[in-house]
């Protein structure tokens, strides 16, 4: 038994000198502003540049996908791809129209759902504006089904990114989309959904002058504190149990020139589908993870004092306002469903707002958070 201990300890060190060399190296590297992109632009001779500007806004994109959809349904091959174009109209009169390449995208929403999210590769770049770059691949991710129920889920997705960016820029930004379906083999009728564009890495990455950090030897101890104990409150607050740092699932990490703490990550979550605040009802928490249900908070943060859970939850309360005003001035959403989602949150901050519940969610905290 001794000597399967030692081993157990010397196989975590060794994963804790991976992940902090990692961290060692990206810190040597040159700010994402900083990378040389002479080569790419002196290759790219596209005559009609022309800008658009896809995350500045909450109002709906509208999109013609024209694809052959029925052999995309099929979903016969994974690593299949898909010739296409993808028309993004500007004015009555006017629009883009882009060839492009769509591969599935995904693990649980690609063996579940009907129609998988995608990934959209343009033969040439989409440009979001004339300072952030290029867009070569985006992120689309799609309605699971076809009723007015998974409408509503791709709506409360977006809005779970928008609640997150109340707290942080460090975040995904995200539109919401009117995505029109068309079959080039005209084998069945186009089909209208709405969807979220999602920004892509090397856009966030230029925008936070930060560069992605790919291991699996993280921990969220090697994450930025206030940024992962921000994450992990935030997780709780929408009832979200399907993250980790390790392994890094639904959860990217920067290593930013910015902060003063070099060497340290800093987590952006994505990808929020089966947490309370959406509440799909294909949601279900796998058995033994300590909750029966979406809606079920728990809390997998990383131990700290009591004292840093209080003052990171009442900034979160400093917050509420601001989170409510996102939901409740959304013009997508129903009533019904803005009243669901305050409704659930209010679970959440009636804690904050008494110190006896303040005291009882830091208990809980305590009591569930990761001893690293």
């Amino acid at each position: 038994m001794k000597a399967s201990n030692e081993l157990k300890y010397r196989r975590a060190g060794t994963c804790r000198i991976l992940a902090l060399l990692a961290l060692v190296v990206l810190s040597a590297l040159p700010a994402a502003g900083q990378i040389d992109t002479t080569e790419q632009e002196q290759t790219d001779h596209d005559s009609d540049r022309r800008y658009i500007s896809l995350f500045d806004t909450d109002d709906i994109l509208e999109v013609f996908l024209y694809l052959d959809l029925s052999t995309f349904l099929l979903k016969k091959d994974r690593a299949a791809s898909f010739d296409g174009r993808m028309v993004i109209p500007l004015s009555e009169t006017d629009s883009l129209d882009k060839k492009v390449t769509v591969n599935y995208r995904g693990k649980s929403r690609y063996e579940r759902c009907r129609y998988p999210p995608m990934r959209v590769t343009f033969k040439k770049p989409l440009y979001e504006s004339s300072d952030s770059g290029k867009i070569k691949k985006i992120k689309l991710v799609n309605q699971c089904q076809a009723n007015p129920q998974h409408e509503e889920y791709i709506i409360r997705e977006y809005l779970v990114y928008k609640l997150y960016s109340v707290l942080t820029d460090t975040s995904f930004r995200v539109r919401l989309l009117k995505v029109n379906f068309i079959d080039t083999k005209k084998e069945r009728k186009p089909i209208v959904h709405y969807g979220i564009f999602v920004e892509p890495e090397e856009l966030l990455e230029k925008r936070t002058n930060s560069l992605e950090i790919k291991t699996k030897a993280l921990t969220q101890e090697h994450m930025f504190p206030a940024m992962i104990d921000r994450l992990a409150v935030f997780n709780y607050m929408v009832s979200n149990w399907d993250w980790s740092v390790p392994g890094q699932h639904n959860v990217m990490v920067l290593k930013s020139s910015r902060l003063d703490k070099a060497g340290l990550g800093i987590p952006v979550p994505f990808d929020f589908d089966l947490t309370g605040v959406v509440n799909a009802d294909y949601a279900i928490p796998p058995p033994g993870i300590g909750i029966e249900t979406n809606r079920d908070r728990m809390f997998t943060g990383i131990c700290r004092t009591s004292e840093v859970y209080r003052e990171v939850l009442l900034m979160f309360l400093d917050r509420k306002d601001e989170f409510y005003s996102v939901i409740n001035n959304y013009p997508y959403l129903s009533k019904a469903d803005k009243k669901d989602i305050t409704l659930f949150l209010d679970q959440f901050f009636v804690q904050l707002e008494k110190p006896r519940g303040l005291d009882n969610l830091i208990d809980i905290f305590l009591d569930n958070c990761k001893k690293l």
